[in-house]
């Protein structure tokens, strides 16, 4: 057979190598109603020929022809972060169905890639657009483009229904609340906190909700042992920014018995940190996370944790895009949707009642070691 210059299997190879027509082939293969005037021996010749060589229907010459691309596009601020893994799982799942293409990006927590990429996502014409992000962004005027193309948007960890944008996103305010009341109600009163960076939308609400169960408790939190995570793009975010605030912990020579770390990743370096210092987890200090990512169900110890249904939230994402594909089609215009989540407490190995609370000598968490 003579080398094709795409490399594709075409409908034209299927004609030649059958010795029929281009459109008997074509009306046989796409199943047309014609395709019943075709004799029975020659359908399944071209079936049988077509499985042969190995013929697939060419998606995009169809998408033109219908002007639909059957593709919704995915833009993760960071598919390196263990928290969009589960949301993606849950898009992918959710889009299957529907026979529509995710096409997934990861904007590595760069703007430059970002906006890169949305302005890609005009380009490639597709129907709608999903979005995992929570830090600010909205000032960039590449998501009204994508408005006033009619392109559905929906955001996973945002709330920018002002703006129109469908959005999905954890009760932060209720998972913060719910993360001290659990210490609080094992007997923790002296509490180190570690904070998400300014640039997440996510850092706010939930050092309220801290705050709020606080005050409500008439328990004071050491500003001495409240820390904040840098930027997104410092090399100390996450595991790292656990580890060095542990550290720094120790120093300061105040007594704390838990640690309640911005997420899971920083809770790792937590313990880790104290580990290295000579104490034990939960025995010497109970360490608390945020959103139940793998890698805190399988560390040892397990890290007890408020968990974001985050699989459940991709899949909730993938059928609004689909709904406002449908609506759009349909000329139906309806305004943003807003869901917020409930968070859920998952207690495992990292936390328990404070050493003195147990009946027994307690290490000094307090002091540098």
């Amino acid at each position: 057979m003579v080398q094709r210059k795409s490399g594709h299997v075409t409908l034209l190879d299927v004609a030649r190598a059958c010795g029929l027509s281009v459109s008997t082939v074509s009306i046989v293969l796409s199943e047309a109603p014609l395709s019943k005037h075709v004799a029975t021996k020659t359908r399944d010749k071209i079936r049988a020929m077509a499985q042969q060589l190995g013929y697939h229907p060419d998606a995009f010459a169809r998408s033109l022809r219908r002007r639909h691309s059957q593709t919704i596009a995915v833009l993760a601020y960071d598919l390196s972060d263990p928290f969009c893994t589960p949301i993606v799982s849950g898009i992918q799942s959710g889009l299957h169905p529907a026979d529509y293409l995710p096409l997934l990006m990861d904007a590595q927590t760069q703007r430059r890639l970002f906006d890169s990429y949305l302005k890609m996502i005009l380009e490639r014409r597709a129907e709608g657009v999903i979005v995992i992000a929570s830090w600010i962004f909205e000032e960039t005027n590449l998501l009204a483009d994508i408005e006033k193309n009619h392109v559905p948007i929906v955001i996973v960890g945002r709330d920018l229904t002002e703006r129109n944008v469908h959005s999905l996103l954890i009760d932060n305010d209720a998972g913060g609340a719910l993360a001290m009341r659990h210490l609080l109600d094992l007997g923790h009163s002296h509490i180190a906190v570690i904070r998400g960076p300014q640039e997440l939308f996510d850092s706010e609400p939930r050092w309220a909700g801290v705050r709020r169960i606080a005050a409500e408790s008439n328990v004071k939190i050491d500003p001495r042992l409240v820390f904040q995570l840098p930027g997104l793009e410092d090399p100390t975010f996450g595991f790292e920014g656990g580890l060095h605030f542990s550290r720094q912990m120790l120093s300061t020579g105040r007594r704390f018995t838990a640690v309640l770390a911005f997420d899971d990743l920083t809770a790792l370096g937590v313990v880790r940190g104290l580990t290295s210092a000579g104490l034990r987890v939960p025995e010497d200090c109970s360490v608390l996370g945020f959103d139940d990512v793998l890698p805190a169900v399988v560390a040892t110890p397990a890290i007890t944790t408020i968990r974001q249904p985050l699989r459940e939230m991709g899949l909730l994402a993938s059928k609004w895009a689909l709904e406002a594909i449908a609506q759009r089609e349909n000329g139906i215009q309806k305004p943003a949707r807003l869901h917020k989540a409930q968070p859920e407490l998952m207690v495992r190995m990292s936390s328990t009642v404070p050493p003195q609370k147990r009946g027994h000598g307690s290490i000094n968490v307090d002091r540098p070691t």
